[in-house]
């Protein structure tokens, strides 16, 4: 018997073996339910050719000839990457709306045994509901934010914060892009529905009760939007702002930008993208010092001449409040370790329940009281 589902929290999810996405491959990669398999049941072609006929040719000849290559398609998975799933395997099945593609697939597989569910609305289903929690519904999370000029590391605090039992979102790692002009990372970044839906799924594992320690960002990481609920809480979110030296700064830039350092054709074209205000001449010394390998001393220079007066333009239209302010005195491990432990006790002052029940309290750190 073929088990209906419609709700898909994250625990929903997990009850599953496997969650199972029978749309095309060119749909599955613009977005999916998060930690679904594509299985399709047609191909990007054959679902081409198949709608076609149907639109401008014979239905009758589209859903026949439809239905051999579902079969064709089917065997083909059952016979390679179901092979090996024994009579206890539980799947979760979905196609765009719930309807022939994954009823398809379902109704094979509870002839096999499976005991398969089968998404009601299909990724409709799933789409609405990140649409209503970053849409039309308040953020419930209680985000803090760490800000502070390019270069202080603040996605490496996130890291230690998350090691010393923080609540974090990296917006930039959800993004795929380190959120600057040079922030391009290699694969690209994903569309904005599937921004959205790792953004969704992100928020929806995190304690709504415990604060949230985020990245100031722009409205947009690379291409990517932040939807209008989330910026809405992050535009009001406290800052706790980092102070580094520039020389930590330059060195931690270096290091984090090492792949476009080494590759001088994408780093003059990242060039090329500044702002038109800088005078051209500007432009072009930076252009002469990527070309020499000056890596450092083009940082330092963009730093002083874009990045911190960016910075500061943005911070004066901002209108957040300042929760605490946290020097920082170098980037290596145990300087962002130290950092982390004065962010933590920044929350812990001001949110007793900042952190989770079981931790154990901190050390006397920079910044602790």
């Amino acid at each position: 018997m073929i088990r209906r589902t419609v709700e898909l929290c994250p625990g929903a999810r997990d009850a599953f073996d496997a969650i199972i996405d029978v749309r095309s491959p060119a749909e599955f990669a613009l977005d999916h339910i998060p930690g679904a398999v594509n299985l399709p049941v047609l191909d990007d072609e054959q679902r081409a050719a198949v709608g076609t006929e149907y639109v401008r040719g014979s239905k009758f000849l589209a859903r026949r000839t439809g239905a051999a290559m579902v079969a064709r398609n089917i065997a083909a998975h059952l016979e390679g990457p179901l092979a090996d799933r024994g009579g206890s395997f539980q799947p979760l099945v979905y196609c765009w709306r719930g309807g022939q593609r994954s009823n398809a697939m379902a109704t094979v597989m509870d002839q096999v045994g499976w005991p398969v569910a089968v998404l009601h609305e299909g990724y409709q289903t799933w789409r609405r509901q990140v649409t209503a929690a970053l849409y039309d519904q308040p953020v419930a999370h209680r985000l803090m934010l760490l800000d502070g000029p390019t270069g202080s590391g603040k996605t490496a605090l996130l890291t230690a914060l998350a090691a010393q039992g923080a609540q974090t979102l990296d917006l930039e790692a959800l993004a795929a892009h380190r959120g600057s002009l040079f922030g391009a990372l290699a694969g690209g970044q994903p569309s904005q529905k599937a921004f959205e839906t790792r953004l969704h799924d992100a928020l929806s594992r995190l304690d709504p009760s415990r604060p949230v320690v985020a990245e100031a960002e722009s409205s947009k990481i690379g291409a990517r939007v932040i939807p209008p609920s989330l910026w809405a809480a992050m535009s009001v979110a406290p800052v706790i702002e980092l102070t580094v030296p520039l020389a930590a700064r330059v060195a931690h830039i270096v290091e984090t930008y090492a792949d476009i350092a080494a590759d001088p054709e994408a780093l003059d074209r990242a060039l090329t993208r500044l702002p038109r205000h800088h005078a051209r001449a500007s432009v072009a010394e930076w252009r002469e010092m990527a070309a020499r390998g000056e890596i450092a001393e083009l940082a330092a220079q963009l730093i002083e001449a874009h990045y911190d007066p960016a910075y500061l333009r943005t911070g004066q239209t901002r209108d957040r409040p300042v929760l605490e302010r946290v020097p920082v005195t170098d980037l290596t491990p145990s300087g962002l370790a130290a950092a982390a432990q004065a962010v933590m006790a920044a929350l812990d002052a001001r949110s007793p329940d900042a952190r989770p029940p079981d931790a154990k309290p901190l050390d006397a750190g920079p910044g602790r009281p």
